[in-house]
């Protein structure tokens, strides 16, 4: 082979292909055994679904990284290697909000995708996507490639693309990414990890040039969260900011980041952080907008010390915030129906939720069939149970336990500062 043909391109990919990975999945969907048996309210069969993502090896014994995307609502999970040897894989946690998982396999000395920084990224530098499009439908699993530039950093998508979580503080590449291409490599031209592609932005359904992949450090400090705790920890400064009157993304980009509530007693309290101070920076990052200040929020870290700037008055003033646990993740947990954890409504969570409820109990965890079957997610409060208003986690259980043990509970639940009903029978 003449070396002409060897560039820095091809180096790269050398150098992390061999980590790339196949994420299968299967999922189970309740559908009707016939028409006639769901007509008489008869027995559900069972449909089974396969997906699939890519994936990268970040430990040798076993570690691989994807998208919280790509094995959401999977009953069974699999990671196929580029030689085709397959492995039953466990889930070790997921992070929805930033569209990163971690599963495990058992297996040792894999090879390991060197990771490298995104913090110091060009714009215009050579970006490499290494990933599995279309699965099998290819014939192999060895994996794919496609080349471009890094289009833009810190980029933060309006509209959702295709794929799962916050489009928020993205790198933005041209490289192509197609299905099944999520949870793979974004690389550089030295062969390190600078992200890992999520979503695309297409109205089309295929690639168009417009890329997106979460930058490596912020996937870095989720793995290790994943890894030691099972979830990662929810950092909270107390600070809920002003919602643009914006009639387009654009005019969001330019209204400023105004403080428009302040959570007693939170680091932001605690800091002297007031309402209607203008946040301009945060850490060594500007604030711009509503978009800025979300992407900073997703870099922080527990426990850790965080310089803000804002403008009050005519001057700037820099102040110090202690990053905590949101108030909820430090609350006593109760678990009912097996799938769904609760935690008492404080006025600390309230406020810092914008709840309109003075008391209830708060979703803290919710399985995908608690979310299919009754109707609850994540971030919801339980109002009222029956006739029994809830104050608290603990009031919330014993009112099922009660109700459900005499027939259908009926449930009144807030979201987004509406009301809402549902019913369900125990089993």
């Amino acid at each position: 082979m003449s070396a002409s043909r060897r560039t820095a391109l091809t180096i790269a990919v050398e150098r992390v292909a061999p980590s790339v990975v196949t994420v299968q999945t299967e999922t189970v969907e309740r559908v009707p055994v016939d028409f006639f048996e769901s007509f008489m309210g008869g027995r559900s069969g069972e449909r089974r679904n396969a997906g699939i993502g890519s994936g990268f090896v970040v430990r040798a014994d076993g570690i691989i990284v994807t998208n919280a995307h790509v094995i959401a609502g999977a009953a069974k999970v699999s990671v196929a290697m580029r030689d085709g040897t397959t492995y039953d894989a466990t889930v070790v946690g997921a992070d929805e909000a930033n569209d990163l998982a971690v599963v495990r396999i058992k297996a040792k000395d894999l090879p390991v995708a060197p990771l490298g920084r995104s913090a110091d990224l060009l714009v215009g530098e050579w970006s490499i996507a290494i990933g599995n499009p279309f699965g099998f439908v290819l014939g192999n699993n060895e994996p794919s490639v496609s080349v471009g530039v890094v289009s833009a950093v810190g980029r933060n998508l309006a509209g959702r693309g295709e794929g799962g979580g916050a489009s928020i503080d993205m790198i933005q590449t041209d490289a192509a990414i197609n299905p099944g291409n999520s949870g793979g490599p974004l690389v550089n031209a030295s062969g390190e990890v600078i992200g890992v592609n999520s979503s695309i932005y297409s109205p089309s359904g295929g690639s168009v040039g417009l890329g997106f992949a979460i930058p490596i450090d912020r996937t870095k400090r989720i793995v290790e969260d994943l890894l030691e705790h099972g979830a990662v920890r929810q950092p909270w400064v107390g600070i809920r900011l002003e919602q643009p009157q914006a009639q387009s993304a654009r005019d969001v980009a330019k209204a400023g980041a105004i403080v428009a509530r302040v959570v007693p007693g939170s680091p932001a309290d605690w800091a002297g952080v007031r309402v209607g101070d203008q946040v301009v920076r945060a850490g060594t990052r500007p604030v711009r907008n509503p978009f800025d200040w979300e992407a900073r929020l997703l870099d922080l870290r527990v426990g850790e010390t965080w310089p803000i700037a804002v403008r009050r008055g005519g001057r700037e003033v820099v102040l110090s915030l202690q990053v905590a646990d949101a108030p909820e993740a430090s609350a006593q947990k109760v678990t009912v129906l097996r799938e769904l954890q609760l935690v008492t409504l404080t006025d600390a969570i309230r406020q810092e939720r914008g709840v309109a409820s003075s008391a209830g109990a708060l979703v803290y965890r919710s399985s995908d069939r608690i979310r299919d079957e009754i109707g609850l997610q994540e971030g919801d409060v339980i109002a009222q149970i029956g006739q029994s208003r809830i104050t608290s986690a603990e009031a919330a259980s014993s009112a099922i336990d009660r109700y459900g043990a005499r027939g259908p509970v009926f449930l009144v639940f807030e979201r987004n500062r509406q009301y809402y009903q549902t019913s369900f029978y125990l089993r």
